[in-house]
């Protein structure tokens, strides 16, 4: 029984049991204990911090799964318990769902399972998260793709990747890494969603978890204590040890992903130090041979409210790309990937651009549904309620969020409320942009899309 298969499966009842699919890092995971390896290997494979993997992803994995299949999951156990979760709810002579329900409760069929190899490399994985490199349902967004390689060949290199949440980021983060890779460079990704509340408070914690994880992905010896001087500060002994250790012992161009870098935007003590800090490396790469290895990719949800001069911002500078809904033409090329077969595509995919705004993660979970027929043309031309169940973990996360936040609560019911674009305050309009709630036009804001409007205002 292959892993993906078992992912699958867990996919499915996690959502008919009203909980989120797995994460890919979650999903990560998994894979990894299929081809044993430790927590280590997994995530310096994946590009993430060991102590991420091991002391947050995998304990909340575990818990997840426990609740899931009632009994207790570790590392060790993990395999066998899947296994045997998945063979004894698997009826030997059940049926296709019918295509007349939304979403099924019943589990996927023995033959599903037990589908060759080749068949399930072919059949589409639930959609969570960034889409794997060697996935066919990524959407080239072009020119997207060649600018950005182009731009990090140059010495010195900044790349900009700006967009709201679950646009497509992180999935254009991986090809840019894939291609550096394929150049003979070395790479490295920190995600600063992993960074713990205290570290992003303190300047100091902050540049020495920066070094310290590049190091280790770089597999070079963590030697902090030789460069770091309190006399001279934290940048500047930041600095020194990009510059006289890391780049010196590497002999190619050093791409360096900095993910999620907006969350850096809400510790402004420690952004206005850092953000200019990034800028001056790039400068630095027009007078030092050895700056000239690093290649940055900075991505980011919203723009920055961090007051900065325009001397220090990294966000003026360098190559930048903001990544918008998909296209009709691109949905109606991620639906033949999906093999959705539909006469009229301009009509149909112009409808899924009504209704989810031409939001990437919502088009691929519409577009999955549809093909395994959990989901019909006549609900999606006639409805929304039909995507509003089959993106219900999206849209709960959301609510969640703003029942935290009621700000951003009201702030948003205005926005829905009215039939013209409205202006917000920026901070606010900063943060449900990030989220993707609401659409910019020029100064003001309008409603992310009508799945938002209509339920949320149902709330």
């Amino acid at each position: 029984m292959t892993i993906d298969a078992i992912i699958e499966f867990l996919n499915r009842n996690l959502v008919n049991s009203q909980e989120r699919p797995l994460n890919s890092s979650e999903m990560t995971i998994l894979r990894g204990i299929w081809q044993y390896r430790t927590y280590k290997q997994i995530a310096l494979e994946a590009g993430y911090s060991p102590d991420y993997f091991t002391n947050v992803v995998a304990p909340e994995l575990f818990k997840r799964l426990c609740k899931l299949i009632g009994q207790r999951v570790t590392k060790k156990t993990c395999r066998a318990l899947l296994e045997n979760y998945v063979t004894t709810r698997v009826s030997p002579g059940s049926q296709t769902q019918s295509s007349s329900k939304i979403i099924s409760n019943q589990p996927l069929s023995a033959d599903k399972l037990a589908a060759s190899p080749t068949e399930q490399e072919h059949s589409p994985r639930y959609p969570s998260g960034s889409v794997p490199i060697d996935s066919p349902y990524y959407i080239e967004r072009a020119p997207v793709e060649s600018l950005a390689y182009e731009e990090i060949s140059k010495p010195g290199a900044l790349v900009r990747i700006k967009a709201p949440q679950e646009m497509g980021k992180t999935s254009l983060m991986l090809r840019i890494l894939d291609h550096a890779n394929s150049q003979g460079y070395r790479t490295a990704s920190l995600d600063l969603q992993q960074i713990d509340e205290d570290i992003l408070n303190d300047l100091n914690r902050f540049l020495r978890w920066l070094c310290a994880n590049l190091s280790h992905q770089l597999n070079l010896e963590s030697k902090l204590d030789d460069y770091w001087d309190e006399d001279i500060g934290a940048k500047v002994s930041c600095t020194l040890y990009f510059q006289d250790y890391l780049l010196a012992n590497i002999n190619a161009p050093l791409v360096l992903a900095l993910d999620e870098v907006n969350q850096l935007f809400e510790h402004p003590q420690v952004a206005k130090d850092v953000l200019p800090l990034l800028r001056s490396w790039h400068e630095e790469a027009k007078r030092l041979s050895h700056w000239q290895k690093l290649r940055l990719v900075v991505i980011h949800s919203t723009e920055i409210y961090v007051p900065l001069q325009l001397k220090q911002s990294p966000f003026n500078v360098g190559l930048p790309i903001q990544l918008d809904g998909f296209s009709l033409e691109q949905i109606n090329q991620l639906a033949n990937r999906y093999g959705v077969d539909w006469s009229e595509q301009d009509k149909i995919a112009q409808r899924l651009l009504d209704i989810v705004g031409g939001h990437p993660a919502l088009i691929h979970i519409t577009l999955y549904h549809l093909s395994r027929e959990e989901l019909t043309l006549e609900q999606l031309l006639e409805q929304t309620s039909g995507i509003s169940r089959i993106c219900n973990y999206h849209l709960q996360r959301h609510w969640a969020r703003l029942e935290e936040q009621p700000e951003l609560l009201m702030a948003l019911t205005t926005v829905l409320k009215s039939t013209e674009p409205i202006s917000l305050e920026p901070i606010i309009t900063y943060k449900l942009s990030s989220m993707g709630l609401i659409k910019r036009l020029g100064n003001q804001v309008v409603s992310g899309c009508e799945l938002y409007r209509q339920s949320f205002s149902k709330r």
